[in-house]
């Protein structure tokens, strides 16, 4: 036997793993709060998953400023572009698919089975509001019929900067159909994302930043909306907000956020449900354009025919 034929193979020295630092998303980078807070995120049996950023009130301003800076650009896209452009995002998604998979089923305490069909309808329902892009003008706009040798024409224009509440129950599909409405017409956002379940968000953020999203487009905020939403709502360079997460985010009132958005008549999205008491949609449904409807302000214009 020759001198090395006894000798062992060392195996793999053990490693440690490489953890993930969660960010916040704000106009195309993942700076981490201001405030240099962070909080425990747990699974639903309490098991600790990470610690996400805190974000802070100046987050959101900041996060405001981005996006208010993006909103020309955005806007002025043809309809083409921003679907190719959101299409993207449901191809980096589908990508990524086995990692939402896993952060939606630890998330919401889903079996995996369940979780595949979740993030498969959150892709769907992605690709469905890309496809409006260019059909939201023939839809929801229109020539009217006046008394008089003129063309009336009304047609959908984006509102600005609209701020949201995601819901705080789903993590990835509920995040999904609130976000993307808001951008396919032109709008730019700043969401609040679930605070107990944030990790699903985190991933869409890295999805739209290896996408061809501008930056500045969609900001995504993890923290409290307790502490987040009153600002946003008051904001004066804030054009809408959805309040659908205050159904059922701890310590949020959203007659007070609605209050708060009058002081400068924003366009407010309620929570679904009767009076005050508000419910989160059923995400598994059918969309339609209510959601699109909510941030679109209609321009008319007249013009002579002509002989």
């Amino acid at each position: 036997m020759s001198p090395t034929a006894s000798r062992k193979v060392a195996g793999p020295a053990p490693r440690l793993d490489v953890r993930k630092t969660y960010k916040l998303y704000i106009g195309g980078a993942f700076p981490r709060s201001e405030s240099g807070r962070s909080y425990v995120v747990s699974d639903t049996k309490g098991r600790f998953l990470a610690n996400a950023s805190q974000a802070s009130r100046k987050d959101a301003r900041d996060a405001v400023v981005a996006a208010r800076a993006a909103f020309p650009g955005w806007a002025g896209a043809t309809a083409y572009n921003r679907g190719q452009v959101l299409y993207r995002v449901a191809e980096v998604m589908e990508g990524r698919f086995d990692q939402f998979v896993d952060e939606v089923s630890a998330a919401e305490g889903l079996t995996a089975a369940r979780a595949r069909t979740t993030v498969a309808a959150a892709i769907d329902r992605w690709v469905w509001y890309a496809g409006w892009t260019d059909k939201l003008a023939q839809v929801l706009g229109g020539l009217n019929p006046v008394a008089g040798p003129y063309f009336d024409i009304s047609a959908p224009e984006p509102t600005g900067v609209v701020a949201a509440l995601a819901p705080q129950s789903s993590s990835l599909l509920g995040l999904v159909s609130v976000v993307a409405p808001i951008v396919v017409s032109g709008n730019t956002c700043v969401v609040v994302t679930s605070v107990a379940r944030p990790l699903p968000a985190v991933t869409l953020s890295e999805a739209l930043a290896t996408s061809d999203v501008p930056g500045g487009v969609i900001n995504l905020l993890t923290g409290q909306a307790a502490e987040i939403g009153p600002w946003l709502a008051s904001h004066r360079d804030v054009n809408a907000i959805d309040l659908t997460g205050a159904a059922d985010a701890d310590g949020v009132v959203w007659g007070d956020l609605e209050a708060a958005a009058a002081d400068n008549v924003k366009r407010v999205l309620r929570p679904g449900g009767n009076g005050a008491t508000a419910v989160e949609p059923d995400w598994t449904l059918t969309p339609d354009l209510r959601r699109v409807r909510a941030f679109l302000e209609t321009k008319t214009v007249w013009h002579p025919k002509g002989r």
